[in-house]
Order: structure tokens, then sequence, then C-alpha cells
């Protein structure tokens, strides 16, 4: 299996940035244990801040690989055409949030990528990856 974990803006920051609600791990300190964990799919990782590059990689790959863990950061709740995106790969996209959104801002409840993702993992802090990843997994056996 072949995986793409996308990570969005300002999860470059992740064990800085509101540690309160993100946590103290930084993304790059975790995938490590995410590849050992499934040393039999290959994982790999993309961030950026920019909504553009975000669509250019899951075109890039949503056609051949087996899945993509998506999460979106701000732009799960703006972007139609991250949506448009997803719904126009080939290969079933999981979004993952760290926090549990529903828990937080009144905009933060409402994503615009939700009706097109094959499900959505919330609220359990970096182990959402894991859980994504276990989903997708389980759905191409």
């Amino acid at each position: 299996m072949k995986i793409l974990i996308i990570n969005g803006p300002n999860l470059n920051l992740l064990g800085q940035r509101e540690p309160g609600i993100y946590g103290s791990s930084s993304f790059d300190s975790y995938l490590p244990e995410l590849c050992r964990r499934f040393a039999d799919t290959a994982i790999e990782y993309f961030q950026s801040n920019v909504e553009g590059e975000l669509i250019n990689k899951m075109q890039e790959v949503g056609f051949t690989y087996d899945g993509i863990v998506l999460n979106a950061g701000a732009y799960t709740h703006t972007s139609i055409a991250l949506q448009d995106c997803i719904r126009s790969l080939k290969c079933p996209v999981i979004e993952v949030h760290i926090s549990n959104v529903h828990q937080r801002e009144e905009f933060r409840h409402k994503s615009m990528i939700s009706c097109a993702c094959k499900g959505v993992i919330l609220g359990f802090g970096l182990d959402s990856y894991r859980l994504a990843i276990e989903a997708l997994r389980g759905a191409k056996e």
C-alpha cells in the first residue's frame, strides 16, 4: 500500500503552536513512529501552507496511491477548491483533525471537505493519523 499524509496551513508549527490544543510533539517527530507501526505500508508526507500546492499534490498522487490522509487545517472550513479536488480523485481521502473541532469556535464546526471524503477522524491528537491509516488499510483488505 502507498499512502500520502498531507498537512495544511500552520501544521508545520505542531509542537510549538497552541500546545494545549495541538500537543507538544511535532509531526516530524511522530512520522517515524507511524512508519515503524505500518512498516508494510509506504507512507509519504507533504505539508504546505498554500492551498494550490495541496491541490497539486493530491492531483499528483490521487490516481495511483491507495489513499490520502488529509488535515487541511483552516482550509477545511473555507475551501470548495479542495472539495472539488477530492471528488475528482480515484483514491479515498480520510479527513483528519488533531483536535475535536466541535469543541472549538463555531466557525470550525462546518467542514467544506467532509462531504467528499470517505470518512472523518478528529479529536484523538496525533493518533488521529494512525486511525486514518488503519481505516485506509482496512478498506483495502
